[in-house]
């Protein structure tokens, strides 16, 4: 079974970059150790864009689905959080499967 990908793909004002920033530091761990969890990355964009990917990497559909139904509910304040409005002004989630990876000859993956 080939593992899928799922990227959040965020637009994010100037004015809410650090505290998009903050909010992910500060949750640090919440996923890490959900079952079917690979990997994952927030992409800052460079220039000429507003756009953030949030990378995850999943064993299975499945996995990343029992994710979105608990722990991630919890993690994103699905129940009222604190009452902060989004940094984020719009949200789109992009889904694919690995069919080819490759990694360093040392066959260590990146840190």
């Amino acid at each position: 079974m080939a593992s899928v990908v799922k990227i959040n793909v965020l637009t994010v004002p100037a004015e809410q970059r650090e505290e998009l920033e903050r909010r992910f530091a500060s949750r640090a761990g919440a996923v890490e150790g959900q079952d079917g969890f690979e990997w994952f990355e927030l992409l800052r964009p460079v220039e000429g864009t507003d756009t953030y990917l949030v990378y995850t990497r999943w064993r299975s559909e499945e996995d990343f689905q029992n994710w979105m139904r608990g722990s991630m509910r919890q993690a994103h304040g699905g129940s009222g959080g604190e009452g902060r409005k989004p940094a984020a002004s719009g949200s789109e989630l992009w889904s694919f499967e690995v069919v080819q990876q490759a990694a360093p000859v040392s066959g260590e993956r990146p840190a």
